[in-house]
């Protein structure tokens, strides 16, 4: 992890209140000028639409609550007004439908005027909704904004900081400006990150009192995918996740007991989507993780603050995989903003040198968790314990390690000296034949699990009034803000293709595309 990144996110300002809702909601602008439209059009909404059928059918807290998506063409369209993401699938694949079939390449001129439009609309758009919904009881007060184009990020930067200077900025929690290139554009860095890496490059540039996230992705489905895959994580950033307990050590034990323990304040990240929160897999029989349960941690949401105390440290060879179960976690330093700012580097510099030191001894660490609360029934604390393992990053991995009462016994027989020469020989023969990988990627492998989850999520829309009856597609004009009117008829809970309207010419093939794609 850049280190000067991190520090760099933890200047930003946040409100003073707290944040019902910490996911923040989610203004897609889409820069359709570009020459390279033709194929970024279709790699982009295949991998928005993978992305959103997993928000859609993951379950627990909305991980994108409200999304909407702009195109700029000659002028800034929206697409897409704020609509809650779950349970609204069908029509974001309509809009999807709409974005696959704009006009490709060399339809219109290249310019910024009309991406710094969108945003300023987006951002009225999602004040106005913000203040309709807030007598409700509103579950959201931020927005990120996300800016996919072909055009320099440096040029739209200066476009957006000459614009908005005088836009209230205050719902703005981030904003990034992704400049999709071709793999052959790309410098020889930023090819070893995206293809295929998990974040694409990244600089932040600080202008208007906050960063702009400038980032650079090959335009192809895995990479724009992970993109979009950020949105799932916890944004939460209100307080630490984790407090990491290690022993204070001899160097302190002059001014300090020796029980004394030394606190690493870290935040918890997901490395893998837990199967169990996907509504289309449960079968009754899978349930996902129980924030009660005393032998297993949960990252998302993050409502928990937990404690692990470092009991022990293990040779890294000397663990068996056979007892290491559950999910894995992340661990970082954590970015909460509540922390002064002395307390956030001296934590970050300390969990650096964990990394370093527990590398150079070829170490593992294990930990003991206390639950926060005793058992109703029994009054007795359960402790589970962890495995920590430390990353040529800075970054540590936690899993479950078993204890006592989860073993059973197992019996290892003694692998035989020898064998028939026959049998050997087949054996020899079956394994020469296989392709040899020098690491697992498991972006090589597919398991059709977005079909799956597509076709459980679709719902055919509303039947298309006639023509005459259509109302106008939302057009903004350059100069006027359309939020109230966007605003209006989501509070009113219309039909969703009372919203918004294919085009004439896109409207008799909308219902037949919505099927999941082979």
């Amino acid at each position: 992890m850049n280190s000067k990144k991190l520090l760099s996110e933890t200047q930003r300002t946040f409100p003073a209140t707290t944040v019902r809702c910490q996911q923040p909601s989610r203004i897609l602008v889409v820069d359709v000028t570009s020459p390279s439209w033709t194929n970024t059009c279709s790699v982009l909404s295949e991998a928005l639409e993978n992305t959103l059928c997993l928000a859609c059918s993951l379950t627990g807290p909305c991980r994108v609550p409200l999304l909407s998506l702009y195109v700029v063409e000659s002028q800034q369209e929206c697409l897409l007004p704020f609509t809650q993401v779950r349970e609204n699938f069908a029509r974001i694949q309509a809009c999807l439908l709409e974005l696959r079939s704009l006009p490709r390449e060399g339809s219109f001129p290249q310019g910024g005027s009309g991406v710094v439009q969108a945003v300023q609309d987006g951002l009225q758009q999602f004040k106005q909704y913000s203040r309709h919904t807030a007598a409700g009881g509103s579950t959201n007060s931020s927005v990120e904004i996300t800016i996919l184009t072909s055009q320099s990020s440096k040029e739209m930067v200066k476009q957006l900081e000459n614009k908005l200077k005088d836009v209230d900025l205050m719902s703005l929690r981030r904003m990034q400006v992704i400049e999709v290139l071709k793999r052959e554009l790309l410098e020889p860095e930023d090819v070893e990150q995206c293809v295929p890496a998990e974040e694409p490059s990244s600089a932040d540039i600080a202008i208007l009192g906050m960063d702009i996230d400038v980032q650079t992705v090959e335009d192809n489905v895995i990479s724009l995918e992970m993109l979009f895959k950020t949105w799932l994580h916890d944004y939460g950033i209100e307080r630490e996740h984790l407090h990491l307990l290690l022993p204070s050590g001899a160097f302190s034990h002059a001014i300090t007991p020796k029980t004394a323990l030394m606190c690493l304040k870290c935040d918890l990240q997901e490395r893998l989507l837990d199967p169990a929160l996907l509504s289309g897999m449960v079968d009754g029989t899978v349930r996902a993780a129980d924030l009660n349960s005393p032998c297993q941690m949960a990252a998302w949401p993050a409502t928990v603050l937990y404690k692990l105390q470092v009991v022990k440290a293990l040779k890294y060879e000397g663990v068996c995989e056979s007892v290491v179960y559950g999910l894995p976690f992340i661990i970082k330093p954590t970015s909460c903003w509540q922390l002064d700012w002395d307390e956030l580097e001296i934590n970050q510099h300390s969990f650096h040198a964990l990394c370093h030191s527990l590398l150079k001894r070829n170490w593992m660490l294990l930990a003991k968790r206390e639950p926060q609360n005793t058992n109703p029934n029994w009054n007795i604390m359960v402790h589970s314990y962890y495995i920590i393992a430390p990353s040529d990053s800075a970054t540590l991995l936690v899993k479950a390690v078993a204890i006592r009462e989860l073993l059973l016994p197992s019996t290892f027989p003694a692998l035989l000296s020898e064998h028939p020469e026959r049998v050997h020989g087949q054996i020899e023969s079956a394994l020469n034949s296989l392709e040899v990988e020098v690491a697992y990627n498991p972006l090589h492998l597919k398991s059709n699990l977005y079909q799956y989850l597509k076709s459980a999520l679709y719902k055919p829309l509303h039947r298309q009034q006639p023509r005459d009856q259509q109302p106008e597609r939302h057009q903004p004009k350059q100069h006027q803000s359309r939020a109230k009117a966007t605003v209006a008829p989501l509070l009113m809970a219309p039909s969703p293709v009372q919203a918004f309207r294919p085009a004439a010419a896109r409207r008799e093939s909308c219902e037949r595309a919505l099927l999941p794609r082979e």
